[in-house]
């Protein structure tokens, strides 16, 4: 598998800033999953699952331009327990709403500034993202084990 690296384009800022998150976020326990889709029209950057079943949304932004083009956010929220933004230490993070969430990243590592208003999800959507999450974990592995077994027919 490795003679596909090549062909694959290089990763953009805010999949660098994923990939940060991500690796922060494990030492919270946390496993994020990039680009998750918690319902039609919405595509996160990550979503995490905490050891307690917690949903984390975390958007990256790149760039003013990128958080200033970004009209859904608001729409994740009924989505997560918290949601949070992820930008570089070049970012104007006063642009960012105060009640929300804050980690500072780059491509290799990441730190939460501060926690935004934490919501419970009612537990059945808590049980649908958490089964949608599970089953994109698994089929994600499976296409990188057995990718003819992973196409859907």
């Amino acid at each position: 598998m490795d003679d596909l690296a090549p062909h694959l384009p290089p990763p953009s800022p805010g999949q660098l800033l994923a990939r940060g998150v991500c690796r922060h976020l494990r030492s919270y326990d946390f496993i994020g999953l990039t680009e998750f889709v918690p319902a039609r029209g919405l595509r996160v950057d990550v979503m995490a699952l905490g050891p307690r079943g917690e949903l984390w949304v975390i958007e990256c932004k790149s760039s003013r331009a990128d958080f200033m083009a970004d009209s859904k956010w608001q729409g994740y929220l009924p989505f997560c327990d918290q949601f949070f933004w992820a930008v570089d230490q070049d970012f104007p993070t006063d642009l960012l709403p105060k009640d929300t969430g804050l980690i500072l990243a780059d491509a290799w590592d990441g730190a939460v500034l501060r926690h935004g208003t934490a919501t419970p999800l009612p537990p059945a959507r808590r049980k649908m993202l958490t089964q949608k999450f599970a089953r994109n974990a698994a089929e994600r592995l499976l296409g990188l084990s057995d990718p003819r077994a992973a196409a859907r027919f």
